[in-house]
């Protein structure tokens, strides 16, 4: 069996969406504290183990996100791992409507002003560390700074433009 493929210069987007989405990735929320209110910008191009010294992750951010120029400038950044307890917030933290983006969530905010999603199965304390600009989005490279695990919390996965459990 051999396959045929799309020239790049003849590729649909929504095509290339869909080949996107037959990816299964994690899902993360960046967010800090900024001016007393909370911000968050929700990812599902999030990467673990860029680098153990330094220790670096990553996430790409479209360059239209008009989230990312507050939080690129703050100090601190918390990184929730979304678990499967957030299924119902995740729209909810991505929504347009950012004044609504927190409520009924359970948060802990950092002395630094990185703000963690209660409930993760696991936390980041992040610097920006660089950026990049790649097409129409910038791939950003945080350190971490901090970091806590809970294992008997399950992440949730986005697949298919769906979210997904994983099987225990």
């Amino acid at each position: 069996m051999s396959t045929t493929l799309t020239p790049a210069s003849d590729l649909d987007p929504a095509d290339l969406r869909t080949a996107f989405g037959a990816f299964p990735t994690g899902i993360v929320a960046l967010a800090a504290v900024s001016d007393a209110a909370p911000i968050v910008l929700v990812a599902s191009s999030f990467a673990v183990g860029v680098s153990q010294e330094p220790p670096l992750v990553m996430f790409a951010v479209q360059r239209t996100s008009t989230t990312w120029p507050t939080l690129r400038e703050l100090p601190a950044l918390g990184v929730s791992v979304l678990g499967e307890t957030h299924t119902d917030v995740i729209r909810q933290l991505s929504a347009k409507d950012k004044s609504q983006r927190f409520a009924g969530v359970s948060t802990t905010v950092l002395p630094s002003g990185a703000l963690l999603l209660d409930d993760a199965p696991v936390h980041f304390e992040c610097a920006v560390e660089s950026s990049h600009v790649a097409g129409d989005h910038d791939i950003v490279v945080l350190r971490v700074t901090g970091l806590a695990n809970d294992h008997s919390k399950q992440p949730i996965v986005f697949h298919r433009s769906s979210f997904a459990r994983l099987s225990a």
